[in-house]
């Protein structure tokens, strides 16, 4: 079950909410490899949730998040209410870390539910059925 503070959007729903609201930060929870290798949504900011090698929650993940919405601002004001969108490969990471923010006081949190690659279809692929790519929305790679 998701937890309240984090709403669930669509990637679609995501790209709309970026594009009207000039406040909204999207942050890209997956590894630095994936987020420079597979590809990332256009603007996205990689803040990783979990890092290779060991994989362990990134203990510094809501210091890093509060540090990025610091430097977008002239000055600190209610950075807790800026809408955050967090995107992962299939929705996982990025539901887990929304939860880590909430928990800390973030108040307008997103999870991208499909994620940048969507979950497999019945041959094992990515960005077939759903996720930010398959849905054609802007994005880039290293």
């Amino acid at each position: 079950m998701n937890n309240p503070g984090v709403k669930e959007v669509s990637p679609q729903a995501a790209w709309d909410i970026l594009r009207e609201d000039p406040d909204a930060v999207l942050i890209d929870v997956r590894s630095t490899m994936e987020f420079e290798y597979v590809g990332h949504p256009v603007g996205a900011v990689n803040i990783p949730w979990r890092e290779f090698p060991g994989w362990q929650v990134n203990r510094d993940f809501v210091a890093a998040v509060r540090e990025l919405l610091v430097s977008r601002q002239e000055f600190v004001a209610e950075i807790e209410s800026q809408p955050l969108l967090l995107i992962c490969r299939s929705g996982r990471r990025s539901q887990d870390a929304g939860e880590e923010l909430a928990r800390h006081g973030f108040k307008s949190v997103y999870n991208i539910a499909e994620g940048f690659e969507g979950t497999r279809d019945s041959e094992k692929h990515r960005n077939t059925i759903c996720g930010w790519r398959h849905h054609g929305l802007p994005w880039e790679q290293a």
